[in-house]
């Protein structure tokens, strides 16, 4: 158990280390000025952020990386429950220290920056500021957060949907240790159609320990917007749907091997 937890721990450190950095680079992007205010190249490193993550811990604790995808396992796949919350506690202390790893490896431009939000999403962060101009009571620009909760399901569900199809078995499955690019690639699929209205966090720790670092750091904003929780709930729910919705729709017809 010891060694799954750590397993937890550092996958989720190196999925924020690069993930959150990524947001930091671009967001930052000392060299290039507003032209580098790319979305593409923030989905693109989000995806190999996921895909060395899965890589380095599966082995060790499966690579959940994300609450939503250790509830979700635990109701439809035998996970055991005593094993939740330390998974999702390990899950946050890891999300927590990537932060801290993005904070000392951008410290002079943040400083210079004013520590902005590269932390975690919705209003304030660097990209809905960059894109959307979102402030206030919406997630970016004009996006209510009820649109940004519905956003959070469903991209989650689509998460679900390549995690478990990437390791089944009884469907086209993958061979060879792949698995990991396609969750990859479900996370760039869903940073690109489905990520605008609510940054796509799809994954309580990721949002919730970063935005506890950045609270330490003095970002401000992180909890008085009344946003913080959409990231948390949203992934949830929508894992849950997930699950079920691929046993329902598509485990239930396939054929038995």
């Amino acid at each position: 158990m010891l060694g799954q937890l750590i397993g937890e721990v550092f996958g989720t450190f190196i999925l924020i280390l690069l993930g959150d950095g990524v947001v930091a680079n671009v967001g930052l992007a000392p060299r290039l000025a507003a032209t580098a205010y790319n979305w593409n190249t923030i989905t693109i490193g989000w995806a190999f952020a996921v895909i060395v993550a899965v890589y380095v811990s599966a082995g060790v604790s499966g690579a959940h990386l994300n609450p939503a995808v250790t509830i979700a396992l635990a109701l439809k796949r035998g996970f055991p429950w005593g094993k939740v919350l330390p998974y999702i506690v390990a899950q946050i202390v890891g999300a927590f220290l990537g932060a801290l790893g993005v904070y000392l490896v951008y410290l002079d431009g943040l400083k210079g920056a004013g520590m902005p939000n590269v932390w975690c999403t919705g209003p304030g962060s660097v990209f809905g500021q960059a894109f959307w101009g979102g402030t206030g009571g919406t997630a970016s620009g004009g996006y209510s957060f009820l649109n940004a909760f519905i956003a959070e399901v469903f991209g989650t569900a689509v998460l679900l949907w390549g995690i478990l199809a990437s390791g089944d078995s009884k469907n086209t499955g993958l061979m060879h240790n792949l698995g990991p690019f396609l969750v990859g690639g479900t996370v760039l699929a869903v940073g690109l159609s489905l990520g605008g209205p609510s940054g796509y966090a799809i994954n309580p720790a990721r949002d919730f320990g970063p935005r506890l670092f950045g609270l330490l750091a003095g970002t401000q904003g992180l909890f008085s917007n009344g946003y913080w929780w959409i990231p948390i709930v949203g992934p949830i729910v929508g894992g849950a749907i997930g699950v079920y919705l691929y046993d329902w729709f598509v485990t239930s017809f396939l054929p038995a091997k």
